[in-house]
């Protein structure tokens, strides 16, 4: 009886290690799931300055949530400001010769005329010889072409206001005309546009978000400078995510525009429905696969996008998102 008991142990036993090794074997060799991966993206913005300058005070850091309108940096720039007070003083001048010439002209206005004649004719002679200087110095290889570039300026500027002064000294000694008072006024208009227009520039030395978004990224820290239009900060609106997949065209039957699918997010931990918004209408040759010697045929890659279709606060840009193709072509649910 016992010699029976015995037997029947080791052939279970053998019946046992049977069945383990078959299912060893099995879970061995069946074909791997198929799978693609992609990964979150969401839209991003850059905040930048139309005016070139040294970066002020940057008024968030990484992470921080900020709302559309909010002060993101400031950008401090002397020579804007400079020019503000040169504008505003050429609009006054230009107000008052404007005013003078409508009253007719008076031995003070004669005066003050010749003044500033006099004074624009010194400029000019000065800015002339800052500008031969800097010629010699830029020919012998001292000063940069920049540097010559604004001594030239300068002097041409200096003759312009020359000339203008003159030409109001002689109204002033004439008498003004009709003319004289339409081009006066003409002038105090111009003049006050300078004055606006660098005040807009002055209003872009501050620089404002223009969505509600969360800072990424700061790409050039407070006092560094910052080169017209050039991103200082980056922000990432999450709200606005999406899934990007490259997806072989052997698949795209599971990909139609509108149709759904379900990913599978590690950070997550759990699945998300997403919707095909955008199949691209080219393949990515830079992707294509080597024919192989079963299908006989080159596969080129699609860029797919699709948007979950439930929002999620949680979804950040870089999370991964599994698709098991066994899964799509079970599940997949058609265009709605």
């Amino acid at each position: 009886m016992k010699r029976y008991v015995e037997i029947g142990f080791i052939a279970a036993l053998v019946v046992v290690l049977g069945i383990w090794l078959g299912v060893s074997f099995y879970k061995a060799y069946r074909p791997a799931p198929q799978m693609l991966q992609g990964q979150i993206q969401a839209k991003q913005y850059s905040v930048s300055s139309k005016l070139a300058g040294r970066v002020g005070s940057i008024l968030v850091k990484r992470g921080d949530m900020v709302k559309k309108g909010d002060l993101i940096f400031t950008i401090n720039s002397p020579e804007v400001e400079a020019k503000l007070q040169q504008a505003q003083a050429g609009y006054e001048a230009a107000k008052a010769l404007s005013e003078e010439a409508h009253k007719g002209a008076r031995a003070e206005t004669i005066i003050s005329a010749r003044d500033i004649y006099q004074s624009a004719k010194a400029m000019r002679e000065l800015t002339e010889k800052t500008y031969k200087r800097t010629q010699e110095l830029y020919d012998n290889g001292v000063v940069s072409l920049q540097r010559r570039d604004e001594a030239f300026t300068a002097f041409e500027n200096a003759k312009y206001s020359e000339n203008t002064a003159l030409q109001q000294y002689k109204i002033a000694l004439d008498g003004a005309s009709k003319e004289t008072k339409i081009a006066a006024k003409q002038k105090e208009i111009a003049a006050a546009g300078q004055v606006s227009e660098v005040e807009a520039y002055i209003h872009d030395m501050q620089a404002y978000a223009p969505a509600t978004a969360e800072v990424s990224n700061i790409l050039i820290q407070e006092g560094e400078l910052s080169p017209s239009g050039f991103p200082v900060v980056m922000l990432v609106d999450n709200r606005q995510a999406w899934l990007n997949l490259s997806v072989s065209e052997e698949y795209l039957p599971y990909f139609k525009l509108g149709s759904e699918f379900s990913a599978y997010l590690p950070a997550l931990r759990k699945h998300v429905r997403f919707k095909v918004r955008y199949v691209s209408a080219m393949g990515d040759f830079a992707t294509w696969r080597a024919t192989s010697s079963s299908k006989g045929y080159d596969l080129r890659s699609f860029e797919i996008e699709a948007q979950p279709l439930d929002a999620l606060d949680e979804l950040r840009v870089g999370f991964s998102a599994i698709v098991e193709i066994e899964s799509l072509a079970k599940n997949s649910a058609p265009a709605r």
